[in-house]
């Protein structure tokens, strides 16, 4: 089965309508996740009733065998199996969503199991590398090829990221009046909707105090209700010209331009467990709700012992 989603939505389904308004209003999913689904939902429909199919659809005739082969396309066709397995939880949700309208008796994708996700250690700066990614905004402009406001906004952005560990979905929507400069802290909202308290450290305060100054030296607002992160036109960051942004100074750093804003993440959890941070800390400063999802950065701590054991050690060959 293609990849590929049908160009237009059945947002004319009432039942699919219904769900996704359900998603953002009562599960306060967060708005990629909510994306994700209705595209998986959009498949669901080409899968059944083909991509010329319009609303409403029948879904009381989706049956197990229908979901087995929706799932079973998607994994033959060499999607990864987090993405198989999202699109296992987005039919079990809206099938479960339809059994509670009283559309479905049975769930037709409540007895599937999506492929074992592998673990993978995520790749992460080392110290040095951050120093020399975090110093480019400023060098440029030195340099005078980028002016005062995009290099400490620059500056200050992928500052913040590492000191927090923020996801940067959480980081681009911040006002001015959600910092206390005073205490060094900042309050986020991250997933479910669930507000959190990060820690700014001494850098990237005072590269946020000097955006500030920047800021009202442009005219952009400053008041606390005012956006921190602004584009060079001084509208809303997107998350793309943030990405475009990091490229650019990794190029300059002489860094891989694979990573990304939530490798600042990685960095951050992983760089605070090699110097000691106990585990629950750094749990509660990534936001997770799980102790397990925290725990994969022990295991980038162990294997970096494991490089420098192999090195070093005498007796390791």
């Amino acid at each position: 089965m293609a990849r590929t989603t049908p160009n237009r939505f059945a947002g004319g389904d009432p039942q699919l309508a219904a769900f996704l308004r359900d998603l953002l209003a009562a599960r306060n999913v967060a708005p990629n996740t909510h994306a994700a689904y209705a595209s998986d939902l959009a498949q669901l429909v080409t899968s059944k009733w083909g991509a010329e199919s319009r609303p409403p659809y029948p879904w009381a005739d989706l049956s197990d065998a229908d979901a087995r082969a929706f799932l079973v396309a998607f994994a033959t066709d060499g999607a990864t199996a987090t993405t198989v397995r999202r699109k296992l939880a987005a039919g079990r949700t809206f099938c479960r969503y339809l059994q509670r309208e009283g559309v479905l008796i049975d769930n037709p994708f409540a007895l599937l199991h999506g492929p074992r996700k592998a673990k993978t250690l995520p790749k992460v700066l080392s110290v040095e590398e951050l120093a020399r990614f975090l110093a480019c905004p400023l060098k440029d402009l030195a340099d005078g090829t980028i002016g005062e406001y995009a290099a400490w906004r620059d500056k200050a952005l992928f500052e913040a990221l590492y000191s927090t560990g923020c996801r940067i979905g959480e980081m681009l929507p911040v006002t001015w009046g959600e910092i206390d400069f005073a205490r060094g802290t900042l309050i986020v909202t991250g997933k479910g909707a669930k507000d959190r308290l990060v820690i700014l450290g001494q850098p990237a305060r005072a590269a946020l105090t000097a955006l500030r100054a920047a800021a009202s030296r442009t005219g952009a607002p400053t008041d606390g209700a005012a956006p921190v992160f602004l584009s060079d036109a001084l509208g809303p960051l997107t998350r793309t010209f943030a990405e475009r942004r990091m490229k650019r100074y990794l190029v300059e750093a002489g860094l891989s331009t694979d990573v990304t804003p939530h490798k600042l993440r990685h960095s951050f959890a992983t760089h605070l467990l090699d110097a000691g941070a106990d585990l629950r800390s750094v749990q509660e400063m990534l936001g997770h709700a799980s102790l397990s999802t925290t725990q994969v950065y022990t295991h980038v701590s162990v294997e970096r012992l494991r490089d420098v054991y192999a090195k070093a050690h005498p007796r390791n060959a």
